[in-house]
């Protein structure tokens, strides 16, 4: 496809990890269809979307099949295939490192994230001069109120964890200015959360109001056991402040000691123990083993991350459509 290009127009590429997407995606590209050719946004910023990328991250529907006939049908749909199922951030990543917009937006594959938002989100990020525009949804996201609660709590904890990154803000319908997002891709590593590694190099990160539409018919991609590690990522990746509590726990449980052995004492002394003390030593050893255990748990995780990294295993790993290579083939 060949455009005269205005050069104020910003070129804008959008990723879309794919692992559910068999009902719902190719309605998304249809609406993206609009945006291919030069539009305005609600303050009068011309852009364009120049790319789709399409990030198959293995799933267990027939998405492939889709991709593929989406990319026959439009120049500018970019498939990218993943060797295995590497989770959705590290689709997204890889979606970006394939990129090459001046912006790209990340969105979902359900047709939560309307695609005329795009212009609202890149006017904000050039009002604010902001290399990060997250969606903030002004209405209340589709997961029931239980999930939306512990989401936002998880927010608001990891948010005091992580200096710097705005953990209330996160949302998987984002702009980013397209060098800060290859950068991203290019050094995270396994186990990243990608929104807390764009904080660390992102210079202004700012919200823009957006009406987040109802999920399309399909089942979500996150069990209970799927959102819990989703939020350990969260806090691990957040940085070193979960092993200064550790710390935190060592030395408490050194200034208790004492404490307690005074009090032992006196009751001893004043005749308040009748019995030989053995309830108080189970309690001391029982909170001592708990401060341990959680202790080397923690640290455990942090070893385990510098170990995945030092061995080199990948945070994901690009292949040919595997419908064109042996496995596609089939004489019979």
């Amino acid at each position: 496809m060949t455009t005269t290009r205005d050069p104020r127009t910003h070129l804008v590429s959008v990723v879309v990890p794919v692992y559910q997407g068999e009902r719902t995606l190719r309605s998304v590209v249809e609406e993206l269809t609009a945006s291919v050719t030069d539009r305005t946004s609600p303050a009068g910023r011309p852009y364009r979307v120049t790319e789709v990328v399409l990030v198959h991250d293995c799933g267990p529907d027939r998405s492939d099949t889709v991709i593929r006939k989406l990319a026959a049908e439009h120049e500018w749909v970019r498939p990218v295939w993943l060797s295995r199922n590497f989770g959705q951030h590290a689709a997204t990543l890889a979606g970006i490192a394939a990129s090459g917009g001046e912006w790209v937006v990340t969105m979902d594959e359900d047709g939560q994230h309307d695609p005329e938002a795009i212009g609202v989100l890149l006017d904000t990020a050039m009002a604010q001069q902001a290399d990060v525009v997250y969606a903030r949804p002004t209405n209340e996201p589709p997961h029931g109120a239980a999930r939306n609660a512990a989401s936002r709590g998880a927010k608001w904890f990891v948010e005091r964890l992580a200096k710097g990154a705005p953990a209330a803000e996160f949302n998987s319908y984002r702009l980013v200015l397209g060098e800060v997002a290859r950068s991203v891709a290019a050094y995270a590593g396994p186990g990243i959360y990608l929104d807390v590694a764009i904080a660390w190099v992102a210079r202004r990160v700012t919200t823009a109001p957006v009406e987040m539409r109802a999920e399309g018919d399909r089942p979500s991609g996150y069990d209970l056991r799927r959102l819990l590690s989703h939020f350990w990522r969260l806090v691990l990746s957040s940085g070193t402040r979960p092993l200064r509590w550790v710390s935190a726990l060592g030395a408490g449980a050194v200034l208790l000691a004492p404490v307690v052995a005074v009090a032992l004492i006196v009751g001893r002394a004043l005749g308040s123990w009748e019995a030989p003390g053995w309830t108080s030593t189970m309690i001391l050893l029982m909170v001592a083993t708990g401060v341990i255990l959680f202790s080397l748990g923690v640290i455990a995780e942090y070893v385990g991350m510098a170990v995945n990294m030092a061995m080199g295993k990948p945070l994901y790993l690009p292949v040919r459509d595997p419908g064109e290579g042996p496995l596609g083939r089939d004489d019979r």
